[in-house]
């Protein structure tokens, strides 16, 4: 029987756009609607619901939701430039941006070792009299423990803005992510649980909340009117009163507003989204069974008791001081399989340039920085394709006398 060899390179993420995401977006352009309308409406309403959330208001990406559900925050608690903001040592760069962007300071926290999300032990002492939330990551797919971070949460007065960028669908001790924090944020960006190309979510159950997000999504427009359907169907007092708010602006917002093709895409996505799930959560557990035998020096993802793991992607640690990340994932590379490192945030040329030199401090994350690195496991890969990657580690391990290599 011959040898399976990719075409092309099995990346880290992939889409599958279906039959029924086609005919939405079809249908959005025969509307000839292409700003926000129905379909983005219906997305809105229906992932919001999915994770037990009163509101979704989409935006254009996860970065500009988690921007933007820390201004409603700030606004609405009255934060001064400068508070600060609980984040993860390891995060994409993008959680701990918008804390800046938001002209407050983030403060980072060491993670769990096990789970690599943000670790509760650590965040009571972190906190300061001017911390004002904690942005908990269910990072690569795995919930944070959010029981404890809720708690802490509570007896200190803080906020909590969940970033869900990495998880949809999934539960911690029976609640989905995105339902325990006072806001919530997804990505819809290419590779993510659900795509819409680009896009992005808050869910919220503060109506207050709700308008001022609709409000800076769209430039800070007066609440009466963020959208184009504010004024159908009303009566003519309630039309008057709109006439006077459609070039009113309250706050200094943002052009961040997303389009009915993405909103298209979203419910076309929702529409078998157990099955795009289901068939991560396989993957992944094929690699770990096909990846066993390298327990001795690589460890592989682990799911947290009482809880789900979406598994956007499948996170690999190296424990073993012999073993060379670099001479791994240049194996990996050389024969089509894409990795990338375990979101290396401190060690970004801007970061140091902001902060100096904090690894050390972290010394969970650091490790996870020097020795991770993650393979795809998404819904577009086969039996063929997952074979052909472990494959290609049963190949380097038995290639390579790695024992015997220096200490990286």
């Amino acid at each position: 029987m011959a040898t399976f060899k990719p075409s092309r390179k099995i990346g880290v993420g992939g889409v599958e756009i279906g039959p029924e995401e086609k005919r939405l977006v079809m249908e959005a352009l025969e509307s000839g609607r292409l700003s926000a309308g129905p379909l983005v409406a219906s997305f809105e309403r229906e992932l919001a619901r999915l994770h037990q959330r009163r509101y979704g208001i989409m935006c254009n990406s996860g970065t500009s939701a988690l921007h933007v559900a820390l201004a409603t925050l700030k606004e609405t608690e009255r934060w001064d430039d400068g508070d600060e903001v609980l984040v993860p040592a390891l995060t994409f760069i993008a959680t701990s941006n918008s804390v800046l962007y938001n002209k407050m300071k983030p403060v980072f926290v060491d993670v769990d070792a096990c789970h690599y999300t943000i670790d509760p032990r650590q965040i009571e002492l972190c906190i300061t009299p001017r911390t004002r939330a904690i942005i908990p990551v269910h990072l690569f797919g795995q919930p944070c423990d959010m029981t404890p971070i809720l708690a802490l949460a509570e007896k200190q007065g803080l906020k909590i803005i969940e970033d869900s960028a990495q998880a949809m669908f999934v539960n911690d001790h029976g609640r989905p992510v995105g339902s325990f924090g006072d806001m919530a944020c997804f990505s819809t960006y290419v590779a993510h649980i659900i795509v819409t190309g680009a896009g992005g979510m808050v869910v919220a159950d503060d109506p207050r909340y709700a308008e001022i997000l609709r409000s800076l999504v769209s430039h800070g427009r007066h609440t009466d009117y963020t959208t184009m359907d504010d004024d159908r169907e009303i009566d003519p007092e309630k039309l008057f009163r709109i006439v006077e708010h459609r070039f009113a602006f309250e706050r200094l917002g943002f052009s961040f507003r997303a389009t009915e093709l993405e909103g298209a895409l979203g419910m076309g996505q929702l529409s078998h989204k157990e099955a795009l799930l289901c068939r991560r959560q396989e993957n992944a557990r094929y690699l770990t069974s096909g990846l066993e035998a390298f327990r001795d020096c690589l460890q592989l993802p682990d799911v947290r008791p009482d809880a789900e793991h979406a598994f956007m992607m499948y996170p690999i640690v190296i424990t073993h001081p012999r073993l060379s990340r670099s001479a791994l994932i240049r194996f990996l590379e050389t024969n089509l399989i894409e990795t990338r490192y375990l979101f290396p945030l401190l060690s970004q040329p801007i970061y140091r340039r902001l902060f100096g030199d904090l690894q050390e401090h972290f010394p969970v994350a650091q490790r996870l920085y020097q020795s991770g690195f993650y393979i795809g496991c998404h819904p577009s890969l086969g039996t063929d394709e997952l074979d052909y990657v472990i494959g290609k580690f049963k190949e380097f391990f038995a290639a390579c006398d790695w024992r015997s290599m220096p200490s990286e």
